[in-house]
Formats: C-alpha cells, structure tokens, sequence
C-alpha cells in the first residue's frame, strides 16, 4: 500500500474505493476524531482561548488503526468533505496520525463520482487553516455560553437546564410567536358571493357558472373587512334584490411563472416537511445517505446526489449540458431552454461555497432507481431530482382572467387562471407554508366561462359567508428554517441539529407538526430576554454569524472575535449570578389561598411543568394542578373510572411523569404495570384490522399514530389518520391542503 486516503464514513469510503486503483486503500475515520472534553470547559480563557482536544473515547481503538495504516502509507490523502467541519476533521487527522515527514495532501469534490475524484486527485491542496479557525471559533464560542451559561440555569431554573446560543434564538421565535397566538382576538368579517350563470350556459343547460365576490360599493374598495356583521351583509342583499347582473370589464392577462432555483440545504429541509413530512434531522440523513453512495444494482455503490450541506443555487456545466438533453428526451425540446437559467443568491450571509444540490446524474430517473431505495430514501431523489430538471425548464405561461360585474352601486369580481403552456409545471410546483403562491397561481387551472362586457349574467344566489381572522401560524420545521436564514442565523450545517436540540432539551415540543414552546421554555426564554437579551437577539446573533464567515475568509482572527463577545459576557454573567432571584423567575403570585394551611398558593415551575404549590413549603406540602389542568385530569380520571389492571385486577389510576399522563396500577409498588394515555382517532388499523389507531407520544416528545395492540401489532405512522384509502384498504392521513393514502400516496 503507498497511498491512503481517509474519508469519515464507512458508506463514503466504499463509494470511492470503487473509483480508484490498487494503489490506494479508502479508511474512514467515522466522524470526528477529536473534540473539547465534555467533563469541562476545554478552553484556557486566560491564554487567547486555546482549546484542549482529546480523543473520545470510542474513537480511540480508530485513531491507533489509522496511526499504523498511516506508517506504513507514502501518501496520505484527506478526502474529508469540502466545509468548514470537513476541512477540521482533516486538520485534526493531520495532527492525531503524526504525518509529520510523510507527504499529506487534502482534496474535496461536490459529488462522488468517478470524475469528481479524479479531478480533486489531479488537484490537491493544503488545508485551509482558514475554514478551520472558523470551525474552532464557532465550537468555542458554543462552548462557551453553553458551559458558563448553564450552572446559571442550574441555579435560577432547574437542575440539568442548557443554553445554547443559536437555539436560544429559536425558542425566542417560537415562545414570541406563541404569545402572539395567546394575545390575539378575532375579528368577524362578511364576505358576499354571487353565484351567477351566462345566458349562453342557461340556453344549452349547462352547469357553467362563476363565482363573484363583492369588491366594491359606490366605487370605493370594501376592503377583506369592510363587512363586519351579518347585519351589514343582510342589509346589501336586501339593498341588491331585483338588481340586474351585467359584464362591465373582462381583462385577459398573459402570466408566466419561472422555477425556484435547485435546492440549498435550508430549501430541501422546507420543502421535505411540506412535501414529504420529514424532520430537518431525517432530511440530512437520509440526503447524506444518498450522496455518500447507494447499492444500485451492477454498478455498485453510486453516489446519487451532490454535497447536501449548501447555500448554493449554482449548477455545474456539465450538469446544466445533462438537464437539457434529459428535458428534450423525456418532455420535448418545446420544454428545454435555449440558455442555462442563472439565479442569484438570497440568503443572508450566503457563501455560494459550492454547487445546489442535484443528482449527480439526471440520467438515473427516479422512477428507475426506485428499487434500489427505501421508500424515503426514493421519495427525497425523487424531491430532488425534479426540483433540480424543473429550475431549467421552461415558465409556465397561465392567461389570468378578471370579470367585473355590476349590480347597481356595487361591484363583483370573479378571477380564474387557465394553463396555456405547462412549462415546469409538468415536473414540480414548490409547495408554501401560507397560501397558494404567486399571483395565487399555484398550476391548477380555474376556468371562467365566455362573457363579454355588456352581458348580463343571471343570479343563480346570493351567498353570505363569516369569516374570522386567524391568528399567526405557529412555527413549522420549514417555516422556522426560512426564518432564521432569512434573519442570517446559523448555516446550513446547523439548522438540523438546532431543530432536534431545542425539541431535545424539553424547551419546545412538537404537535402535529408544529412547535409549542413548554413552560420550561417559556420560562428559560423570559431569564434570557430579560437578563441576557444578546445572546437570544435575532440581530447580534446573526453578526457573530457574519464574523465566522469574516474568520473562513481571513478577514479576522477567531481569538479577536471571541474575545470581544467573551469578556464582556462573563462579566455580565457574574453580575447577574448575585441578582437573579430563583423565586422571582420560577414562581408566580396567585389570588388563591391554601386550603390546608391558609397561605398564599404559587404557580411554580416543576420537572413537568407548572403546577400549584403553597407558598409555606416546606412546611405545607400542598400541591396541585393548575385549574385547566384540574378540569383535564378530572375528563381522563373518568374516561378511565374503570379501567383495570390486566396484571393483577387492581384498579388504574391516573399519574403524572415525564412524557405526560399514564396509568399507573393503584397497587404500586408491589404491581409496577403502567399503561399510556392514548387519545383515540376513530380508524381502524389497517395492518392487523383488529386494533384502532391511537395517538402517542415518543421519548422526545413528538407525536405518532399507532395500533392499540401493540406489541401484537407494530404498525405506526407520523402523520394523523383521518379514514381508510378505498383503493387499497391503506390509511389515509392528514396533509396540509387535503390527505393521501400512505400506500399508494392519492
């Protein structure tokens, strides 16, 4: 052996050992070999913050293996991946493997393929210790807020509490946007439709109508609330009986409607929890699964997509060159380009380090490569590769139709759209968090039937209908995404672990996909806000953000950046140690007195959340829910009055733990039986037909559907079932705009 190369995943290092001759052996190094020790600081704030590294302990037996195949080797290559975690891996494999003596080279490619490898071994470099200063600087930086910040939130709040500096950001989001929902109020609003039929549509007895909502009154605009109780729209369908209904103006309008851009690591994160309703963290797993090589038949372990970690929306040559022959083959050249499309970048702080993410072959259709994946992992390609052939497509090219109707002093409109040219629409339309898109465009046709201005339309009926404004949506994954890059906050490397860490750490939770903040962050997020308003500041966060790209560019020094945050910071934290009172932030005043002692009772913050204490513990351990959850653990108390002990007869009882409300057999300790607090959905499962879906909550919180009968039937979904596909017999769950069947996806 004269050459090695090292690559972090076992998965990757197969890939490219399919590439290359028998001079090279491929090793992975399974992750970081080196980190700070998770026992104490591991910076020496005293000398210019200089780290102490160790070798985990589970890296340790890899580390010697590769320290002997290093010996041995007369070229080391480090392969790790191209940012800035990759170019540290490599740096500290440098260090670890002592290579001093030995030739070291480092390469990167976007995608690994047989000419991607070949190209990078053609053109090696040193490592960036550039890339790897920045690295260092955002560990550090993490490490320190989170190390000195947390005995603070020991101390004040909980014992086992941490902080962290781009999370913390995220629950504020989330803990604002709840109070946002909390405080708002409703107000009613009338909206007035006239269901109106052509002459034309009257004559030949067809079923052609359109729907016209009422826009203005004596020429000026209503407005979405202009109409604001039944009164008011009983008035004006009194005021329009016996009106005559006639075309005033017809507008047609040409539209087109361009692509979004190939993905970024933040739009396949979004556009996997709308579309497919994956986590951020399942995403990248599956994303990392697919570009570092999957068997696919004879051809072996194939890496099928580029570099998943990106703020890029730039597509190579020679992948551009592929797409249009693809386009031209499979849809017709009416479809194809005649130039590339370009897009510029959006995101805050972008680095457009490298390329979107594609396939790394278009040729390999997904519908052909299917059998190869699982059911995720096909369904992601798939998200994949039409979003990346749909950005060099033809626009979609959509008449938008308007109709204006009168009807004495008052005007109607009536809208509808009609494809002319399919464009990328045939292939992909990026789904939205609120709305329909553009222009509310979104590829569906909505056709108007033929008038002409001066004609009179007859009125089939006048529909009144209420309407409430809606309070703010609560944070998706995907929404929560686009907003912290929107805002600059972390890159692509750390929106995923930030989703699964605040849901981790018990400060937010997530039902039916949404996030909820718990008291527990409620209560951290109110410490932060108050005391240490920097750290959870949208604006500050997102320049210490531009400092770590500054520190990747050789702009700054890493130890100039953290020391003008650090000083500062400590000091104000030493500070606040003496004047933060625990009582202060974890308990509230109530009105209510102790029915044993007479004291007044508070609102305290327990390892559950909140509940209800007297104000003279210890000496009065009185303790209860709060009121709405009295009324709440009354309803489940007697919903299962009955329920007994399949273990021993005894009655069940309700309790209280971690994750919730469980049974607990009444005749604990000696029958330790406990049973989940399931709420029903009403269908049948479709597995074992037998047992009825139910809903439940995992470890961290979120929320699945599963059989009853578990463990005799393992059958769960994500998503809430609503009834069962008449097609296959599979379930159908709900789905933003509608549901689909699980099975066969309808």
């Amino acid at each position: 052996m004269s050459k090695l190369v090292i690559v972090e995943s076992p998965t990757k290092a197969k890939t490219i050992s399919r590439f290359l001759g028998k001079d090279y052996k491929v090793e992975s190094s399974y992750g970081h070999i080196r980190d700070l020790p998770k026992s104490k600081l591991g910076v020496d704030v005293g000398k210019n913050f200089e780290p102490t590294y160790v070798i985990p302990p589970k890296a340790k037996k890899r580390v010697s293996e590769l320290k002997s195949l290093a010996k041995k080797a007369d070229l080391i290559i480090l392969a790790t991946d191209e940012d800035r975690e990759g170019e540290a891996i490599a740096w500290h494999l440098n260090f670890v493997l002592g290579t001093k003596g030995k030739k070291v080279e480092r390469i990167t490619f976007h995608e690994i393929t047989k000419n991607a490898i070949d190209e990078a071994l053609k053109n090696p470099r040193d490592i960036d210790l550039r890339l790897v200063d920045s690295q260092q600087g955002r560990r550090i930086l993490d490490r320190l807020v989170g190390y000195e910040l947390s005995p603070l939130l020991w101390k004040k709040v909980r014992y086992g509490l941490s902080a962290g500096r781009v999370q913390s950001v995220a629950v504020r989001l989330i803990v604002e946007r709840e109070r946002e929902i909390k405080k708002f109020k409703p107000e009613e609003y009338w909206d007035l439709i006239a269901k109106l039929k052509t002459t034309r549509a009257i004559q030949e007895s067809s079923n052609a109508e359109l729907d016209a909502h009422l826009i203005k009154k004596d020429n000026k605009l209503i407005g979405r609330l202009g109409i604001k109780s039944q009164e008011e729209v009983n008035r004006i369908v009194k005021d329009l009986e016996g009106s005559e209904y006639e075309v005033v103006v017809v507008t047609k309008k040409e539209r087109k409607r361009a692509p979004a851009p190939a993905f970024t690591t933040s739009t396949l994160q979004q556009e996997a929890s709308r579309k497919l309703g994956f986590s951020a963290k399942k995403t990248m797993m599956l994303a990392q699964g697919l570009y570092e090589g999957v068997e696919i038949g004879k051809e072996g372990s194939v890496g099928l997509i580029t570099y998943m970690r990106t703020d890029s929306t730039f597509l190579a040559q020679n992948a551009l060159a592929e797409a249009k022959k693809v386009i031209e083959d499979k849809f017709g050249k009416e479809y194809a380009l005649s130039e590339p499309r370009y897009y510029r970048k959006k995101a805050k702080g972008a680095q457009e380090a490298h390329e979107a993410i594609r396939p790394t072959s278009f040729l390999r259709y997904p519908e052909e490569i299917k059998q190869y994946l699982d059911k995720d992992q096909a369904r992601l390609y798939e998200l994949i590769w039409k979003r990346a052939i749909a950005c060099q497509m033809q626009e979609a090219i959509f008449d938008a139709t308007t109709v204006d109707i009168q009807a004495k002093n008052y005007l109607f409109r009536a809208t509808g759209s009609v494809i002319k040219f399919k464009g990328f629409i045939e292939v992909y339309v990026e789904g939205k968090d609120f709305g329909n898109g553009s222009n509310g465009f979104n590829g569906k046709e909505v056709v108007l039937p033929e008038v002409s201005e001066g004609e009179k339309l007859e009125l089939i009926k006048l529909i009144p209908e209420q309407h409430f404004t809606e309070p703010p949506a609560r944070y998706t994954e995907a929404s929560l995404v686009k907003t912290l890059e929107k805002e600059g906050i972390g890159r692509p490397s750390t929106y995923a672990p930030t989703m699964s860490t605040i849901v981790d750490r018990g400060y937010v939770e997530k039902k039916e996909g949404k996030f909820y903040p718990t008291d527990t962050g409620m209560v951290v997020n109110d410490l932060l806000v108050e005391h240490f308003p920097e750290i959870v500041d949208l604006k500050f966060t997102a320049h210490m953000e531009e400092e770590l790209d500054e520190i990747a560019e050789g702009k700054l020094k890493w130890q100039k950046v953290i020391s003008e945050f650090y000083h500062p910071f400590k000091e104000h934290l030493t500070k606040k140690e003496g004047q933060i009172e625990k009582k202060k932030v974890t308990e509230e005043e109530t009105n209510e007195k102790c029915e044993k002692c007479g004291k007044p009772m508070v609102i305290k913050l327990g390892r559950f959340g909140k509940f209800m204490s007297c104000s003279g513990y210890p000496e009065c351990k009185n303790a209860k829910p709060l009121p709405e959850q009295q009324k709440e653990e009354e309803a489940i108390k007697k919903e299962f009055a009955n329920e007994k002990c399949e273990k021993c007869g005894a009655p069940m009882v309700v309790r209280r733990g971690r994750f919730g409300r469980f049974l607990g057999c009444s005749n604990y300790p000696k029958c330790k039986n406990i049973k989940p607090i399931s709420k029903k959905t009403g269908v049948r499962c479709p597995k074992c037909k037998k047992g009825e879906l139910v809903e439940r909550s995992t470890k961290r919180g979120r929320t699945f559907y599963s059989c009853d009968k578990y463990p005799q039937c393992d059958f769960a979904v994500w998503e809430k079932p609503v009834g069962i596909c008449k097609k296959c017999g599979g379930v159908m769950v709900e789905k933003k705009g509608g549901s689909v069947c699980t099975e066969c996806e309808k």
